[in-house]
């Protein structure tokens, strides 16, 4: 009988103890202490987060880091790919400058037949100055045809094999071409020279010559067709112990950037060398 009371009692208090704390919750007496609570949970939620993504970030950036580095491999390869097309571009450009400008000037003298032709190869020795092309007896090339560019005078074929050909260039040790200066209307003999430089030799002392002065083929000596345009005279050397003057001249093809040529293939260059008197 007397557990029974106490059993009874015991949920009655407990009732009573729960109904109290229900009642105190839903007069808003627990409103502090829920709202501190509360907070202390989402901070520490908020505190667990970051520390996961933290770990999930060292975690995977091994793998991001290689995804970046593929990735940044296929744009270096990409910019590789379009700057070679850029590349590739100008060239095709600038080969079809050339060749308009190369048509521009066989129209403007249709006295000549070309053969047009491209420089496969050039001198490497500090001595001679010459460029090889590929066309040669196969296309009707012969030792001694003239070669030029729309700006002017290059050189001449000095031998050819079946494909090909090489070109002796004005700036030659070996090259002699007679010119003639246009406004001095007087002749004389261009040479070159080892170093590249181009000079007038053979020029009479009572010539007046000028700084300017255009230098063109004259077409004596049977080697290369008259007024073909050479250069202009950029120094005179005049002394009195001389018998003749010196000019440098500065040739108006860059032999340097040669790409394309013309060969005039109707001149037949003429050897009078049997015909000139014995030293």
């Amino acid at each position: 009988m007397r557990d029974l009371f106490s059993r009874t009692l015991q949920t009655t208090i407990i009732f009573l103890v729960v109904g109290g704390v229900l009642a105190l919750a839903l007069g808003g007496y627990f409103s502090s202490a829920s709202n501190v609570f509360t907070g202390s949970l989402i901070n520490l939620q908020t505190w667990f987060s970051s520390r996961f993504v933290a770990v999930q970030d060292f975690l995977t950036a091994p793998r991001d880091i290689t995804s970046l580095r593929q990735r940044n491999d296929e744009l270096e390869a990409e910019v590789a790919e379009l700057q070679a097309q850029v590349i590739q571009l100008q060239q095709e450009v600038g080969e079809t400058e050339i060749l308009a400008a190369l048509v521009d000037f066989s129209r403007a003298n249709p006295e000549n037949t070309y053969q047009a032709a491209a420089v496969i190869g050039r001198d490497p020795s500090p001595f001679l100055h010459y460029v090889i092309i590929n066309r040669g007896s196969n296309d009707g090339i012969l030792r001694g045809m003239p070669v030029v560019t729309d700006q002017g005078l290059v050189g001449r074929v000095d031998a050819v094999i079946a494909d090909a050909a090489r070109v002796q260039l004005i700036t030659d040790p070996a090259s002699k071409v007679n010119v003639r200066l246009q406004n001095a209307e007087t002749e004389a003999s261009l040479v070159g020279s080892v170093t590249g430089d181009v000079t007038l030799d053979l020029i009479p002392q009572d010539v007046l010559i000028e700084a300017g002065d255009l230098v063109l083929t004259s077409g004596l000596g049977g080697g290369y067709p008259p007024d073909l345009i050479v250069g202009q005279v950029v120094n005179i050397r005049t002394r009195d112990f001389d018998l003749f003057q010196l000019a440098t001249v500065q040739p108006v093809v860059d032999f340097n950037r040669l790409e394309i040529v013309l060969i005039i293939v109707n001149f037949r260059p003429v050897d009078i060398s049997p015909l000139l008197p014995s030293p």
